[in-house]
């Protein structure tokens, strides 16, 4: 007879602990069910002598308050465990799985949560009316390894494109907290609100990108197949060429020569680039690169800070660790350098700083940001603050952006009007020379 130790949800959503005695797992599984309880976690008690198969009174626990869970967070608590990592399985070949569908099924399973609907039975219902039939297959393979006793937490951690670290640990601290469907609900709205985003960025550079490429592209075509004909002619007729056509002649003459050599030599060198770029060195010189530049180097350095804010607030709301939250946060927030540099915190942090402290002590953070965060660390509110901080950043970032692609477009269109402009003069020239010659 083997002991067992297991975190379940009950018929009425409330979390339950225990001992359970049977011959093997199976068994085990089978009795909680029995009992209308779903476990979460099942794992082989080694210290337990218990010799029948019965099932110890389960302890439920009360949904804590986030202040509650704040308070009892002390140095003399263990650190919360990493969500240890499955092995990664493929999506499947049912096609792929939008992000937008992610925060969806997110938003979904916070719902049917806070309605006590057990884990498995609100997978199982998901998966039923899912449209998409790669998150159908992702959430049947969820559903059966959480019957089978795999935590919820650790069964996400097989998809890693899917589902990140920020979401796998904070679906632990649910699991952990009895406050799965609140968390769920906050990383609802996190993951929304970055999906908001990155579709205004989308929507806002298309125009410019569209000018952008047609412009280039009809430049192309004219110099490459057009131009060649049309100077060959113009040199046939007079040998005293403008500046302007000769530009243009040795231009058009160079694209239709080598294009060809021009386009295997652009494609070695972004392979090489692309290269380069993903080492360890490369990312750094280049993500400290974009913080620099002069126009672009404050939205990039808003965009970071936002993600770093809001990431850390969104994890310290829900009860993570502050250590471990840094730990999540620098794989988020998308800047290399920044993430260097919020290892520093880290180790400042680990040794008894304050969060405030060795964020001051870098320079890279706003002051106004660290008075925010310094505010909240005394009053006990850090994780209120870091979300202020984040919708602060957010909305400098957004009107920086907004203000740069309104003036992108126009800017692009005047490029490519002056230059279409100089191919036109460069035309005209010549045959403007020509007919005064003729006369």
């Amino acid at each position: 007879m083997a002991s067992f130790r297991y975190k379940a949800v009950g018929t009425d959503g409330r979390t339950a602990g225990g001992v359970i005695d049977a011959p093997d797992r199976r068994n085990a599984l089978d009795l909680l069910s029995s009992r209308g309880l779903f476990p979460s976690s099942l794992e082989a008690d080694e210290s337990s002598n218990a010799t029948t198969a019965s099932v110890t009174p389960p302890t439920v626990s009360a949904r804590p308050t986030a202040s509650t869970r704040r308070a009892t967070e002390t140095a003399e608590s263990p650190p919360k465990r990493a969500v240890a990592p499955s092995t990664p399985r493929k999506v499947g070949e049912h096609g792929r799985v939008s992000r937008k569908e992610i925060s969806g099924f997110t938003r979904q399973m916070s719902t049917l949560l806070a309605a006590t609907i057990p884990i498995p039975r609100a997978l199982d219902g998901l998966a039923e009316q899912e449209s998409s039939e790669a998150l159908a297959s992702v959430i049947q393979t969820l559903s059966s390894d959480v019957k089978r006793g795999e935590p919820f937490s650790r069964s996400l951690t097989q998809y890693p494109k899917l589902f990140s670290t920020l979401y796998s640990s904070m679906v632990q601290v649910g699991e952990e907290s009895g406050q799965l469907d609140s968390v769920l609900e906050e990383l609802a709205d996190f993951l929304e609100d970055q999906d908001e985003m990155r579709g205004e960025m989308m929507s806002a550079i298309a125009y410019p990108s569209f000018v952008l490429g047609l412009g280039v592209l009809t430049t192309v075509v004219l110099l490459t197949f057009v131009m060649p004909r049309l100077l060959g002619i113009m040199t046939d007729l007079t040998d005293a060429l403008p500046l302007p056509t000769r530009i243009l002649l040795g231009v058009s003459q160079y694209c239709s020569q080598w294009w060809h050599v021009t386009l295997v030599g652009l494609v070695i060198a972004g392979v090489a680039g692309y290269r380069w770029a993903i080492t360890d060195h490369g990312s750094l010189l280049i993500d400290r690169w974009r913080l620099s530049w002069p126009i672009f180097g404050r939205l990039f350095k808003a965009a970071a800070l936002a993600r770093f804010a809001r990431t850390l607030g969104t994890l310290h709301r829900a009860g993570v660790s502050l250590l471990r939250a840094l730990e999540i946060v620098r794989n988020t927030v998308g800047n290399r350098y920044v993430a260097d540099r919020i290892d520093d915190i880290a180790e400042d942090t680990k040794g008894g700083d304050s969060l405030a402290v060795p964020i001051k002590r870098l320079g890279l953070f706003p002051p106004t940001m660290i008075q925010m965060i310094s505010v909240g660390e005394e009053t006990g509110r850090l994780d209120d603050m870091l979300l202020k901080v984040a919708t602060i950043q957010e909305k400098e970032m957004r009107a920086q952006s907004r203000a740069l692609i309104s003036l992108l477009g126009p800017v692009l269109i005047v490029a490519v009007g002056a230059l279409v402009g100089f191919i036109v003069i460069a035309l005209l020239l010549p045959i403007f020379q020509i007919s005064q010659g003729m006369s």
